[in-house]
């Protein structure tokens, strides 16, 4: 999907082939293996700002459907993601796919990011698919306080392991603008992945109390006759290209003691 000229809602194809590379280990070099969670890395050749990044955690006493609600839903996202500044979507485009935008806080020095996303999203019975890559809309054009960052593909694959435990792979392939310095994009890989991925995990754990409280039967992603966004029409997007936008200078930032990454590391997953 990656090389795509238009934009077109993702096909049964573009899912399976997702699936396959969220479980393929191929051409993958593992940097993190602790506590039930690993990452990987893979380095395109050439492309050093489009490295993939893939991370897989067991999740026990998570059910896949509670965790696939999780990733959904926005509301709950403001609660426990620290580093989301403003989440929200902006129309829909089919029972399953919509159009959003998200911002979040990167590390001092770095300028802070934002991207705009086709997602889409498929529940395979015990398995769950979300995935997204980067459109332009008219209405949400680059800001000055923000570089705008490009997701050439993003994703989400929960697997299913009986009624209380699963398994969620995260796959991403990112072009974070800004020339980022090597100590930045190592910290994505080696710290930050997993730690964000422990927080998602406690989410998790806390959801099925939360949404008892907060409109517990709300679920637009289930339930699509819930959906009240407007709908947008595929005419009005475009494919985001990273060689189409401002390309800020950040080779020269050093890193700080507090931007190492150097927290403990004593929350376990399982």
């Amino acid at each position: 999907m990656s090389g795509r000229d238009s934009v077109q809602i993702p096909d049964d194809r573009d899912f399976d082939q997702f699936r396959t590379e969220c479980c393929s280990e191929e051409g993958w070099s593992q940097t993190y293996n602790k506590s039930g969670l690993a990452v990987w890395v893979q380095i395109l050749e050439g492309e050093r700002s489009l490295h993939k990044i893939k991370c897989r955690m067991e999740c026990k006493d998570v059910s896949a459907e509670t965790l696939y609600d999780v990733l959904h839903d926005l509301e709950y996202r403001k609660k426990w993601d620290a580093n989301v500044i403003e989440t929200f979507d902006i129309g829909k485009l089919t029972v399953n796919a919509d159009v959003g935008y998200y911002s979040w806080k990167c590390p001092k020095p770095l300028k802070n990011r934002d991207v705009i996303t086709l997602r889409s999203w498929l529940p395979m019975g015990n398995d769950f698919i979300i995935m997204n890559y980067s459109v332009k809309h008219p209405k949400y054009p680059p800001r000055k306080d923000m570089v705008r960052a490009v997701s050439i593909q993003t994703g989400y694959l929960i697997q299913g392991k009986g009624a209380k435990n699963c398994t969620l792979t995260y796959l991403a392939q990112v072009d974070p603008k800004g020339s980022l310095p090597k100590w930045v994009v190592n910290k994505s890989s080696q710290f930050l992945a997993p730690k964000a991925m422990k927080k998602m995990y406690k989410a998790c754990v806390k959801y099925p109390d939360w949404k008892q409280k907060h409109s517990p039967h709300f679920k637009p992603w289930l339930y699509p006759e819930q959906n009240t966004l407007a709908s947008v029409a595929l005419s009005e997007l475009a494919i985001q290209h990273a060689d189409s936008l401002e390309n800020i200078d950040e080779s020269s930032l050093s890193e700080t003691k507090d931007d190492r990454g150097e927290g403990s590391d004593e929350d376990s997953v399982n």
